[in-house]
Parts: C-alpha cells; structure tokens; sequence
C-alpha cells in the first residue's frame, strides 16, 4: 500500500484529482487544504475509506486509474491534521490486523 499527502495542492492537481473521481459525490467537498492519496488493493481500500472516514472529518473519494497490477486509489479530501491523522490511522490499523504490510 502506498500513501502521500499533498498539502496545499495545486488547482491543476485538483482539476485531475476531480476529473478521475469514480462517480459525483453524495457530499460537498469544501474547506479542505490537504489530499491524502492511498493505493492498494479493492478490498483494503475500502476498508481504508472506512477508517479514515470514521477516524477525521475527511471526504473521501475513489479516483479512477488504469493499473495493471489492479490497484485502486482512494482521495481523502480534508485540512492538513484531518488528512494526516486518518492516513495514521489507515496505517496503524491496517499494520495491526496484519491485513496489509
């Protein structure tokens, strides 16, 4: 699984981030000054989207690709200590169930 933080991102980062988005969102995405990015498998994905969601006030997002090796990537659209603390927590739970390495 592979995660990074952009802070402050970029208007064209988000222009691409938005234009790959999987489907519209069911919720407005404001007031955020970070995008957290998580690549993995579907299922520890989900899960992901689950932990952080539940773990920060993030937005979450799936962000449509095309990869070989079939990983998806998953945007978490929040404020700085928002998006970091749920990718900390992805990371953490994920490490301590041993679902992911």
């Amino acid at each position: 699984m592979d995660y990074r933080i952009i802070k402050s991102p970029s208007q064209g980062t988000l222009e691409m981030l938005f234009r790959r988005k999987g489907s519209a969102s069911s919720v407005t995405i404001e007031n955020y000054d970070a995008v957290g990015l998580v690549q993995g498998r579907l299922i520890d994905m989900v899960y992901a989207a689950d932990i952080a969601e539940k773990a920060a006030g993030v937005v979450v997002e799936d962000i449509k690709g095309h990869c070989p090796q079939h990983l998806i990537m998953i945007a978490l659209f929040g404020d700085t200590a928002s998006v970091e603390a749920a990718i900390q927590e992805i990371r953490d739970k994920l490490n301590k169930t041993g679902e992911m390495q």
